[in-house]
């Protein structure tokens, strides 16, 4: 009887705290601090392919971000230009506290957080083979970069190409002519932009600058690249650029 009692009383009390709780007003969660905008640090957009890649990946992936830019005379960003820097720091991606400044970095970073910009294709073997042809220009064609560097001013109506760059010239053309047959075009996966038309982007600007003779398809595909609105709008923001580096500025 007494036990019974007891547990009345008990549910009683329990019941009384819960109205009292459910009858508290609400306190707000104290609001976030806004996250901080993305930066993307650039050097030239005249010269720079790397920043030029990883500008093209934040714009295909629909990123909002701010330009920091790299002082012309800045020591460490001109020897990456020149290729003499051990490794490539420019750009780099800064992007809700995360920091990517590899450019294969950068785009796997992005894939991640927009899928829906794919940036990969959807199918399995597809993706497989783009992230091998974007594997492999961001580690080779080291000869190409040094023989053809990139100058969005210059035309070169008569160029003798090296010929140690010539097979990494031929390789870009069979690797363009590959995806073009297999996904249709017009872009190299497709209807729709992906991190390899990124990477290869400069490559582009190269074999305009240089006067690479190209097949119908890859002219096409140069074409298609350059009429982009990101790429018109680079280009014109290159032409502006004061500064030149008289290194990269060859004359033949």
């Amino acid at each position: 009887m007494v036990q019974a009692v007891a547990t009345k009383t008990a549910r009683k009390t329990a019941s009384k705290t819960a109205v009292r709780k459910a009858a508290a007003p609400k306190v707000p969660a104290p609001k976030t601090a806004e996250l901080a905008r993305a930066t993307l640090t650039l050097s030239s957009k005249n010269y720079s392919s790397w920043s030029l890649r990883g500008w093209l990946l934040a714009r295909f992936a629909g990123l909002e971000f701010d330009e920091v830019v790299v002082p012309p005379d800045d020591a460490s960003a001109r020897r990456e230009l020149l290729l003499l820097a051990p490794s490539i720091l420019v750009p780099c991606l800064t992007h809700e506290g995360a920091k990517s400044w590899n450019v294969m970095a950068i785009a796997y970073y992005l894939d991640e957080v927009f899928p829906q910009a794919a940036l990969l294709p959807t199918d399995r073997a597809a993706r497989a083979h783009c992230r091998s042809v974007c594997g492999e220009m961001n580690s080779g064609f080291a000869n190409l970069r040094s023989a053809l560097p990139m100058n969005l001013k210059a035309r070169h109506k008569v160029f003798k190409i090296w010929a140690g760059a010539q097979p990494d010239i031929d390789r870009v053309v069979e690797i363009w002519r590959e995806c073009l047959a297999a996904y249709g075009g017009p872009y190299l996966f497709g209807e729709t932009r992906t991190m390899a038309d990124a990477m290869f982007a400069p490559v582009v600007t190269r074999f305009l600058t240089y006067g690479v003779k190209l097949d119908a398809a890859c002219t096409f595909y140069t074409q298609t690249v350059m009429a982009m609105p990101e790429m018109k709008e680079w280009v014109s923001a290159a032409q502006r650029e004061p500064e030149e580096i008289e290194e990269l500025d060859m004359e033949f």
